[in-house]
């Protein structure tokens, strides 16, 4: 039982297979002082000596445990009666494709893709792999890609090629709305300050004297200047506003170069107004991940920003700097400068238009959202419902506005619609369709944000120092560092004969 739980640890944390040897020799060398004076003190270390925690026993064992999470998770995906799942693709540290595969907010498991990764190769490498795990796949109901070329063509396409296979029902497919909302994010055109301020930053950052002297001008407690990383778009705001806080500073070190730019109030105004519009986006950003997110809600908050960025035009239309304080500041110190609104206002418009180009796949599934968010709704039109909900799903439209009238006017359920559960309490015998609407719109998922967060584990797992994991090893290790299952570590126990550590 030791043996497995240090191994379990030792998968968690993304440590080597042979740390369990260094954690025993750590324990052995301070247990003289630990148990000074306990009577049974020998026996003890004798026990510690007895735990094995080889190198091969902590793979043994990190492979029974991954074994027992995922046959639980596998029970539990073929006991609902809707799921989805969510793709997305990365590369290792040898740069070999790694293809993870999420389900039920769990790492279902990882497909190595060592030649290309065209629509073919990585759809016959998942349907191999779905079949050798015995997904119920005519209870699929959605899947969420990251939008690369590779799965999302019609024809040749990762999606295309599941929807024309006959094991794959009628799904609904759709871009993670975390990546369409970076790639409308990318609207703003930020070049012509980044590439400024990208410059005058690494030739502090990048230069000991300079950076010393910079050091030396700033006040005790500052934040030092952060260097901007294209890796993370939305890393821009840290950057753009570290820049704005520390400007004086820098234009003092930087008085000896002709940096004319640092004199420019039209340049300063734009870093400025840049520093004020990607915070709100970085904002949108760190909101919409997490897990356990549905998807009406991440829709809720994508709306809510675009209404916002709205108001923002507005807002600087009418030169209201409410949302805008860096470009506040700036105004207030060159009283004489001439604020070009229009510019502005011009950058923000062709963000929201972006937006609005970027999310029209979610669009087709707004009136069913709404719908079963509040189904009393007193001004509902139920033939626009009824159509949206029929698109989506195949499902029959006069049955579809029979259930809807039927249950808008059922007492019961209605004093109880505001309950986190409420379509639980539907009987599924009298709403047959609207129940199984409710399924599918709950087991979605809208972002591929299970499969971004594991691929920090991959990094930490298949390290400069472990290249040579193999792929059996490198799932197992994920599955159990990712996992919310607990191993049946008394199942285990039993099933294996206990011997001591050589």
């Amino acid at each position: 039982m030791a043996s497995f739980k240090f191994s379990n640890l030792i998968a968690k944390k993304c440590k080597p297979f042979n740390e369990g040897e260094f954690v025993k020799d750590c324990f052995l060398e301070a247990a003289d002082n630990l148990f000074e004076g306990f009577k049974n003190k020998k026996e003890i270390i004798a026990a510690v000596q007895d735990v094995q925690l080889s190198r091969n026993t902590v793979v043994q064992q990190i492979e029974k445990m991954c074994a027992d999470t995922t046959e639980q998770l596998l029970e539990d995906v073929s006991d609902c009666v809707a799921f989805s799942l969510q793709l997305d693709e990365s590369t290792d540290i040898r740069d070999i494709a790694q293809l993870l595969v999420s389900v039920k907010e769990e790492l279902l498991g990882t497909i190595s893709l060592k030649g290309r990764t065209t629509g073919q190769e990585i759809f016959s490498s998942f349907h191999s792999f779905v079949t050798k795990c015995n997904l119920p796949l005519h209870r699929l109901v959605s899947i969420t890609i990251d939008g690369a070329r590779a799965m999302t063509g019609e024809v040749n396409g990762f999606i295309g090629l599941c929807r024309q296979h006959d094991d794959f029902p009628d799904f609904l497919s759709y871009h993670c709305i975390i990546h369409q909302q970076v790639l409308a994010s990318k609207r703003v055109n930020t070049k012509t300050v980044m590439d400024i301020a990208f410059k005058i930053v690494n030739s502090i950052r990048g230069r000991s004297l300079q950076k010393r002297l910079f050091n030396l001008i700033l006040d005790e407690g500052a934040v030092e200047i952060i260097l901007h990383t294209d890796v993370r778009w939305l890393s821009r705001h840290k950057f753009l506003q570290g820049f704005c806080d520390l400007l004086n500073e820098i234009r003092f070190l930087k008085e000896r170069d002709d940096k004319a730019e640092l004199e420019d109030e039209e340049w300063l105004c734009d870093l400025a107004f840049l520093a004020d519009f990607t915070g709100e986006l970085s904002d949108m950003n760190i909101e919409l991940p997490g897990k356990n997110k549905c998807i009406g809600e991440m829709m809720s908050t994508v709306s809510s920003y675009k209404s916002k960025f709205e108001l923002m035009m507005t807002d600087l239309a009418n030169n209201t700097f409410d949302h805008f304080l860096n470009t506040q500041d700036h105004l207030g110190q060159n009283p004489n400068f001439v604020f070009q609104n229009k510019k502005y206002v011009t950058e923000i418009y062709s963000v929201i238009q972006e937006f609005k180009k970027e999310f029209r796949d979610f669009q087709k599934f707004e009136k069913v959202v709404e719908y079963l968010s509040y189904p009393f709704k007193v001004d509902m039109d139920i033939k626009e419902t009824v159509a949206a909900i029929s698109k989506n799903y195949s499902l029959n439209k006069a049955s579809l506005e029979n259930e809807i009238l039927t249950l808008k006017n059922d007492i019961f359920l209605k004093t109880r619609a505001e309950q986190e559960s409420f379509w639980k309490l539907v009987p599924r015998d009298k709403f047959p369709n609207l129940r199984r609407c409710s399924e599918a719109v709950n087991s979605c998922f809208s972002s591929t944000y299970l499969c971004e967060s594991a691929f920090f584990h991959l990094k930490m797992t298949k390290s400069t120092q472990r290249f040579n994991m193999t792929d059996e090893h490198l799932q197992d290790s994920l599955r159990l560092a990712r996992t919310q299952y607990s191993p049946n570590l008394k199942k285990l126990v039993n099933e294996m004969q206990a011997q001591t550590s050589h």
